[in-house]
């Protein structure tokens, strides 16, 4: 199962933690209540019952998304539940520390954060952030930890990006297209960003003055040398604004463009953009990112592809290696009776229950989480 790769590198696949019902907390002989059950603790946080709760559910809508997409017997799936399980301790701990080792290191996400779910706002044709925000409640989630989830991906994945670079030489990339030329046999196809003015909801008498902008626009990109993708996320009005007008995807087949589209596609070169044109909801201009010719792509067309490829398959060693690492120079305790996956002795926690708020000294009801606080 790829749950791993696709919880730190992608976060189009992201499988966020839902809610968990807040459950009646225990008393204790002391008279005492223990407000959330701690199972271990990495630095100065902590991990709760209710964060392996979230966690083991989120590995369920995994399985099934998986089972989902291919015939799954009923021993797969227990297997890979069994899979999910024995590593669902170990992927909280090395969450937390490559969370606070972003964060020691200066990584913000904030802004990109934004962006994001700004971009699941208009994918889902919604008006506001408060509209997204309730949506998100009204599928079972709390909105502030659903987008501290996505926020934590960010952050994990920026600081692989930062601090896990996997080495392969020229020789490797060649020697993998060699073994995986048949992957590389292609239909002709391009990718392509816009740049989109829209005229919807203005009067006829304001189309010129728009069409005019749009090819101010152009002008700016060919003849200034100005960034197309930024000068999509600030002036485009379409969808993929926040992506630099990128439009994703598998790439279009000549027959799947419409002729005023596909013909001067098609003709251009990589990097170019189309003159600005005209279509039913306003006027777009369209930039060809990346080609493919039919048939064996020649190796630098492919050299990106086959460079993630070797990413992704060296990632693992590497990870486990920096995340033992992190380990290493962390303090990580951990409850008796859970196991960490990962291999590394921790220290047990001692469960301590909290007294009764009322006869607290306020120095001690730092113990309410059920851990002594160092401070």
């Amino acid at each position: 199962m790829r749950r791993k790769l696709i919880l730190w590198m992608s976060l189009a696949g992201l499988a966020l933690p839902a809610m968990v019902s807040a459950q009646s907390t225990p008393s204790t002989p002391s008279g005492g209540r223990v407000v959330e059950e701690v199972i271990a603790r990495v630095n100065n946080e902590i991990i709760t019952m209710s964060d392996l709760a979230r966690a083991r559910e989120s590995v369920l809508r995994e399985i099934e998304q998986e089972c989902s997409r291919s015939t799954c017997t009923q021993e797969k799936r227990e297997q890979l539940a069994k899979e999910g399980e024995s590593n669902l301790v170990r992927d909280l701990i090395d969450q937390s520390l490559m969370v606070q080792r972003a964060k020691d290191v200066g990584i913000s996400v904030e802004t990109d954060l934004i962006k994001y779910m700004d971009r699941i706002r208009t994918d889902n044709n919604l008006p506001d952030m408060e509209a997204l925000e309730k949506a998100v409640e009204q599928s079972g989630l709390a909105f502030e930890d659903w987008k501290d989830g996505i926020r934590k991906q960010m952050l994990q994945q920026e600081l692989i990006r930062r601090e896990i670079r996997p080495n392969f030489s020229d020789a490797q990339v060649q020697e993998y297209y060699d073994k995986h030329k048949e992957e590389f046999v292609r239909e002709e196809r391009v990718f392509v960003a816009e740049l989109f003015c829209s005229i919807e909801g203005k009067p006829e008498s304001e189309w010129p003055a728009i069409e005019e902008k749009c090819k101010t626009l152009r002008k700016r990109v060919v003849e200034g040398g100005e960034d197309f993708g930024k000068m999509a996320q600030a002036f485009s009005d379409g969808s993929t604004a926040a992506q630099g007008g990128d439009l994703g995807g598998d790439g279009f087949k000549r027959a799947a463009l419409a002729p005023e589209l596909g013909e001067p596609v098609f003709k251009l070169k990589r990097g170019e953009v189309t003159e600005v044109i005209r279509v039913q909801t306003g006027f777009l201009i369209l930039k060809l990112v990346h080609r493919y010719e039919e048939g064996l792509q020649p190796l630098e067309s492919v050299k990106g592809e086959i460079q993630n490829a070797l990413f992704m398959e060296g990632l693992r060693p590497e990870l486990r290696k920096y995340l033992t690492e992190l380990r290493a120079q962390s303090y990580v305790l951990l409850k008796p009776g859970y196991v960490d996956a990962a291999g590394v002795e921790t220290t047990p926690i001692i469960e301590i229950a909290a007294k009764k708020e009322e006869e607290e000294e306020p120095k001690k009801r730092k113990r309410i989480l059920g851990i002594p606080m160092p401070w």
